[in-house]
């Protein structure tokens, strides 16, 4: 029997601290050695379980809600990681983890977990080891380890040890979070100054050198971006003249008074020349940026391009004169014919002085046109047109259109093709033929005399398109969305400008948006003709007359129905939370208005709106990302207001479920008719159209949000809901994993067809769905899953 001496024995536990704290150290030393996020928290995992000699390990991050942030789980096999994930009590096990303050040592956690309240744990877990990650008093996460490689419990030293190494990566995980969400934010100003449409330039105070330059800076100054050339260099080689004509001495250039003298230039107006010969009005500010010393570091400089505030002054005036001139000629006849009757010497033959008379009729009526159109475009810009929107036959409206217009003298003939059982739509008669008579006048102007203009009309969705097309000479494709700008006379054919007086085709755009349609146009090319589309929402039914006037207000009847609609308004600009406030209180709904996106789902489920307005530019969040959280919560409708009118945004935004897409600036008539269309169509199709679905014993009620088979309730957890939700919505067709991960699952917590498929398999067992001979979900290997055809 070999005895051990109290000194030997010392020694060995000296040995073993030694090993210990080694291993510790080692393992703090490589969660601190990196800031990218992922590596720290595989670091992290990897670190708990070689330190305990775990065979299991887990890591939970929460974020400052208390929300689980990250998660990641090491050493579980594809299998066990699945069964993990799907566990229908997953969240309330980490939940209960997560306010245990003390570490929790076990040797049999699924006894224990069983004891706690959550039976039937997937992973049968023996030893088991838990800590809390804090910094200070804020908890940051936990890390979990289970089943000791060589067998046994984990120890009291294997407690010790981990808590002492999750104070360290408490403040390693901090870090790494703080460090991604910097580098988040520079690259989100990096993106927002890259695609300003100003022009920013900083300079090195002391040695002028450029520190940083935008595209538009490149271009109004003339180099490519990202050019590799002497940007400095490039920068001196840029003359710089006043508007006089007069070059700007090198000292005098805005940036390098700033730098010499610590001058901050405000609104100085110069004309840029590039060595290519290019010329560009801008407006320059360059203003100082000094050190913590008080010594000058930086110039920031903000180049804006005024040629088009240049060139829509030249329309200005030449619309001003023009209207002048158009305004002249008929009272020059006016005046003629007047005086010519009063200052015969004798009296006139009666026929003659009738003629004199019908001179004058016509003449006042021209300016009675072209006043109206003026005072239409002011009523427009104002908000306050009048619109009166009643249930109308669209075919009597192009038939009245079409009689005015030949009553008129034009010689083209109109086409019309209007589809059978076309619905009523909610318009006001007299605007629409407005449009409409603008539209053929804008056709038969551009056109052969005798050439057709085709009128059609059809159903889409829930609203009624009507097309005019002619084949004149058609537009050119970049010309195309200036169209409706006032004062737009685009040049055609080299010869004629479309448009008239630039006023036309405004009205008629801001009619039609009035009523809460859209407005554009299209063309093939040069000589191919033009087509001008317009919608407008149509009514479904016989409903009472709702007449609005935007500028009385809403009627009685009208009062009250939206006196009961409560309206979500969501951004984060004051000033546009006022205007629409004030908008919506006007109209006679009741807005709810918050900048807080956090607020929304709460708000959401206490005020219960029947409509939500979002702004897609919110500070911390991507307002995409808040769309789809919004059309998880709810049904309810979405209208974006938005700064961003590209073609990217909107088609984006329309596939992400919004029912409307308005683009800033927008006037109170447009907002309240876009609204009211909505509300209409969410009554009329009440969750999106989406009648009960029904397949065998299964029902899918989508107004209850509820499940049976065979009469019995079926409890699904809210993402098993909304898996089940999407694949109805599409009954018989696949959906692939990435269409249900980016529909089911937010950007924020990502999923993976590992996560998918458990989903999956709880959502078949729950319904009593066999996978070998499913009756309701079909898997299609490889690429997604179906549900039955109703």
């Amino acid at each position: 029997m070999t005895v051990v001496s109290d000194g030997e024995r010392l020694r060995a536990e000296n040995e073993t601290l030694r090993a210990r704290l080694s291993s510790l150290t080692d393992a703090i030393l490589r969660i601190s050695e990196d800031l990218d996020l992922d590596t720290v928290l595989q670091e992290v995992t990897d670190g708990a379980g070689s330190l305990t000699e775990a065979r299991y390990t887990a890591l939970t991050t929460y974020d400052e809600s208390g929300d689980i942030r990250d998660l990641l789980i090491s050493g579980l096999g594809a299998e066990q990681t699945e069964q993990m994930l799907g566990y229908s009590m997953g969240p309330a096990v980490l939940a209960y983890l997560r306010e245990l303050r003390e570490p929790l040592r076990t040797r049999d956690f699924v006894a224990h977990a069983d004891a706690a309240g959550f039976p039937d744990f997937p992973v049968k877990i023996g030893a088991f080891l838990s800590a809390q990650i804090r910094v200070r008093d804020r908890l940051v996460g936990n890390i979990y380890i289970g089943e000791k490689v060589t067998g046994g419990e984990f120890t009291r030293d294997d407690e010790e040890t981990l808590r002492m190494f999750a104070s360290q990566a408490a403040l390693a995980i901090t870090n790494a979070h703080r460090y991604g969400e910097e580098q988040q934010t520079k690259a989100d100003l990096e993106a927002l100054v890259n695609t300003s449409p100003v022009g920013v330039l900083v300079l090195d105070a002391a040695t002028r050198d450029v520190v940083k330059i935008n595209d538009e800076a490149c271009r109004l100054i003339g180099i490519g971006s990202g050019d590799d050339e002497d940007l400095a260099r490039a920068l001196d080689e840029v003359e710089f003249r006043r508007l006089d004509g007069a070059v700007v001495s090198p000292d005098e250039v805005p940036h390098e008074r700033s730098a010499r003298t610590g001058e901050t230039v405000r609104a100085e107006e110069l004309v840029l020349g590039s060595p290519s010969g290019d010329r560009v009005t801008t407006l320059i500010n360059s203003t100082p940026i000094r050190s913590e010393g008080d010594q000058l570091a930086t110039v920031v400089v903000t180049i804006q391009d005024i040629t088009p505030l240049e060139e829509l002054e030249r329309l200005r005036t030449d619309f001003l004169g023009m209207v002048s001139h158009e305004l002249r000629t008929p009272l020059t006849s006016i005046k003629g014919s007047a005086a010519t009757v009063l200052g015969a010497r004798s009296p006139l033959d009666p026929a003659e002085t009738r003629q004199f008379f019908r001179i004058i009729e016509e003449q006042a009526d021209h300016m009675r046109d072209l006043i109206n159109n003026l005072l239409d475009l002011t009523r427009i810009e104002a908000g306050t047109l009048s619109v009166v929107a009643e249930p109308t036959d669209v075919a009597a409206l192009i038939e009245q259109a079409r009689n005015a217009f030949l009553s008129g003298g034009y010689r083209n003939n109109i086409e019309i093709d209007v589809a059978p059982n076309l619905p009523r739509v909610a318009a006001d008669g007299q605007r629409i033929i407005q449009v409409l008579h603008n539209l053929f006048s804008n056709a038969s102007k551009y056109s052969r005399d005798w050439s057709p203009i085709r009128v059609t009309s059809r159903r889409e969705d829930t609203h009624v398109v009507t097309s005019v097309a002619d084949e004149g000479r058609g537009i050119a494709g970049e010309d195309l969305p200036h169209l409706f700008t006032k004062f737009s006379r685009i040049e055609a054919g080299g010869e004629h400008r479309v448009g008239g007086h630039g006023l036309g085709l405004a009205i008629c755009r801001g009619i039609v948006e009035a009523h809460g349609g859209r407005i554009w146009a299209e063309s093939d090319g040069d000589g191919k003709g033009t087509r001008f589309i317009f919608t407008i929402p149509a009514v479904n039914g016989a409903i009472p007359d709702r007449s609005y006037d935007s500028a009385d207000g809403p009627t009685e009847s009208e009062d009250g129905r939206r006196a009961r609609e409560r309206i979500l308004v969501v951004d984060d600009d004051p000033q546009i939370l006022r205007y629409v406030r004030n908008t919506l209180s006007e109209a006679g709904y009741r807005p709810v208005v918050t900048g807080d996106v956090d607020e929304v789902s709460s708000l959401l489920e206490s005020e219960r709106p029947q409509l939500v307005l979002v702004n897609l530019v919110l500070p911390g969040i991507d307002g995409f990302e808040l769309l789809r959280r919004i059309r998880t919560d709810s049904h309810v409708p979405v209208i974006v207001l938005s700064g961003r009118g590209g073609g990217q945004d909107i088609a984006k935004a329309f596939e992400l479920g919004v029912a409307d897409y308005v683009v800033k600036p927008f006037s109170p008539a447009e907002l309240v008719a876009r609204i009211g269309a909505t509300l209409r169509q969410a009554a009329a199709y009440p969750h999106g159209g989406l009648e009960p679905y029904t397949c065998g014993d299964l029902v899918i009620n989508h107004l209850e949000r509820s499940v049976t088979v065979a009469g019995k309730p079926v409890r699904l957890t809210p993402t098993e809901y909304k898996l089940l939700f999407e694949l109805s919505r599409f009954p018989g067709r696949v959906l692939t994993h990435d269409q249900l991960l980016n529909s089911v699952w937010s950007e924020d917590r990502p999923a993976d067809q590992r996560l998918l498929r458990s989903f999956v398999k709880n959502v078949r067992q729950k319904l009593g769905d066999d996978a070998r001979n499913p009756s309701y979900i079909f898997t299609q290997s490889g690429v997604g899953y179906r549900l039955s055809k109703a």
